[in-house]
């Protein structure tokens, strides 16, 4: 592994961790940071929507109010296969995500998601951005 991939991988989790302090924060206009135009969002696999960049944007905004606004990811590995050429990369980055919803009975509990954003990136003018984003889910509990 030379410098230039070790700094494609630094910019690649750069990104990823923007898209979840994005979501996290509810700042929509982060996530302009992190997909490239017209990229392809799918969240089919917890119930989501499929649709393009930005207007996910747009769908995060209105659906997750119902999760109380609180929730927070946890990254944990991620994994890069490269191109031959350099200039794109699939990654998969394993991830955590509790969230409180209303139970139904004037309280709340905590529901959870675990499992692996699929991104396809592409080096960009303005770096790295991602192309493609799949959820997969792998686990879910309190649901």
């Amino acid at each position: 592994m030379d410098i230039q991939e070790l700094s494609d991988r630094a910019e690649i989790a750069d990104a990823i961790i923007r898209y979840t302090r994005a979501i996290d924060t509810r700042e929509w206009d982060l996530l302009d940071t992190v997909f490239a135009p017209g990229a392809r969002v799918d969240y089919t696999e917890s119930g989501g929507a499929a649709t393009e960049h930005p207007a996910v944007k747009a769908w995060l905004s209105e659906n997750l109010p119902a999760f109380s606004q609180r929730y927070l990811h946890t990254l944990g590995q991620l994994s890069y296969e490269f191109a031959a050429c350099g200039e794109e990369a699939e990654v998969a980055a394993y991830f955590h995500n509790p969230m409180v919803i209303a139970d139904g009975s004037g309280g709340e509990r905590v529901v959870e998601v675990g499992g692996i954003y699929h991104h396809a990136f592409v080096r960009t003018a303005e770096g790295w951005r991602s192309r493609r984003l799949r959820e997969q889910v792998v686990w879910t509990r309190g649901f």
